[in-house]
């Protein structure tokens, strides 16, 4: 029996796991207020917050509820639009996007202020900069985003000016919760985890590409060894985002997964299934390929490891048996000082897929590369590791000629093919580009920028 509350009410359900929020919400409970658009996570208005109990406290993130199956619910706090409503009248949030005229049609109006909701839970020092950056997985078509601006600065302003400290009761004071929030960490201490694995024949990590039962919570967790960082594959990618342990030793991945999907494409997708379902273009493959990873894979108590490269046989191919999980992935710590850089080209900045990206890793002693580690994707059937450039590299003292051959080795060592993403001149040209984009911001005072063109 599935058990979770659905906003203020304990929901108990034998109905089929692998079931959507989605689907849930509106046909079951008839909760019409997330919206059904996509169906495929981008864009937003099915949105909901799903809290987790993590020691007395609930954590809350949004997700899309097309994606999540209601077997991932178990134990957990999910908040539809019809849950952020107050006994009398608009909550905060919801008022001010009226006042504001940030509605435009409203069909997705319901997933912004979820989204806006998750962000005041996240965040005690609220800025307009990190709020809309909170709402890149809600697009809307009509335009008029200036009003969704206006109402999400009038909440902060009101946040700042209210005189309680933090944490839900201020919330709950300036009426952005309603007030049954506050013993939901109680009722969900209550609930019994499942006892029950459900069957089949598969394990899905995020399944932000392909939506069936998540993964196990044991395979979760970020840790610290004195040779590597070991990522379970469970994890997250927000969760590796906001890790301390990855932070202190590479800042760069954070600020590099902000061109991955959109946050609730972050909140769900797991390191595990990004890897496992192979894309040649995925964007956190690409990262650990040019770090150096493994990847452990699991049969009951049997293990094996192998680098991340060698996992990869052909175009959605893996060395994997279909009774193995791959249960972590280890970073081995670097043991000079290093230079990372990744690099992203797709048709717009943000949830977009790439056209070509690629990352660098270098450790340079004595004014010369000693280790160089590059990687590439959407240029072969699988995330490419680029073997004879990094071979290229190692011993050189960077310099416009250095960079120059090094992006033409990248070149021709690839073999991309014609898609809907660019030519194979195309794409080859910017894997060239991208190279020299790595060495010109790396070793900015050695190569003028004239030179990169």
């Amino acid at each position: 029996m599935i058990q979770f509350f659905l906003n203020d009410e304990l929901v108990s359900t034998d109905i089929h796991p692998a079931m959507t929020v989605l689907d849930f919400l509106r046909l079951e409970k008839h909760l019409t207020g997330t919206k059904e658009g996509c169906r495929e996570g981008d864009c937003g208005a099915c949105t909901v917050l799903v809290g987790s109990l993590i020691n007395d406290s609930v954590s809350y993130t949004s997700m899309n509820s097309c994606l999540l199956p209601v077997g991932d619910a178990h134990g957990k706090h999910v908040v539809s639009i019809e849950g952020l409503n107050l006994e009398r009248g608009l909550n905060l949030v919801q008022q001010n996007m009226a006042d504001e005229g940030g509605t435009q049609c409203g069909f997705c109006t319901p997933g912004f202020i979820i989204s806006m909701t998750g962000y005041f839970l996240a965040n005690e020092n609220p800025a307009i900069e990190s709020a809309i950056a909170a709402l890149d997985g809600n697009i809307c078509r009509c335009t008029g985003y200036a009003g969704i601006k206006r109402g999400v600065n009038g909440v902060i302003n009101e946040y700042h000016a209210s005189s309680k400290k933090s944490g839900l009761e201020k919330l709950i004071d300036l009426k952005i919760l309603p007030s049954y929030f506050s013993f939901i960490p109680g009722q969900l201490a209550l609930i019994e985890p499942l006892q029950k694995k459900p069957s089949g024949k598969m394990t899905i990590g995020g399944g932000t590409d392909v939506s069936l039962l998540s993964s196990d919570a044991s395979l979760k967790g970020i840790t610290r060894t004195e040779k590597a960082i070991i990522i379970g594959g469970g994890t997250t990618h927000s969760e590796v985002a906001q890790s301390d342990v990855i932070k202190a030793v590479f800042p760069q991945i954070g600020e590099a997964l902000q061109l991955f999907g959109s946050l609730p494409i972050r909140n769900r997708g797991t390191i595990a299934g990004n890897i496992c379902n192979a894309s040649p273009i995925a964007d956190m493959v690409n990262i650990l390929l040019s770090l150096g990873a493994s990847v452990t894979l699991m049969n009951g108590n049997k293990k094996r490891e192998l680098l991340l490269g060698d996992f990869y046989k052909g175009y959605k191919t893996l060395d994997k048996a279909p009774d193995e999980i791959l249960a972590a992935v280890s970073i081995p710590l670097p043991e000079n000082a290093f230079l990372f850089n990744y690099e992203k080209i797709s048709r717009r900045m943000h949830l977009d897929i790439a056209s070509v990206n690629s990352s660098c890793y270098l450790e340079v002693k004595n004014g010369k590369i000693h280790a160089a580690r590059l990687s590439a994707g959407g240029v072969a059937p699988v995330p490419f590791f680029l073997q004879e450039t990094g071979t290229f590299l190692i011993g050189k003292s960077i310099s416009p000629e250095v960079m120059k051959k090094a992006a033409s080795i990248a070149s021709k060592e690839i073999t991309p093919i014609s898609d809907a993403r660019g030519s194979i001149e195309y794409k080859s040209t910017l894997l060239g580009q991208l190279v020299k984009a790595h060495l010109f911001k790396l070793f900015p005072e050695q190569i003028p920028a004239e030179e990169v063109i």
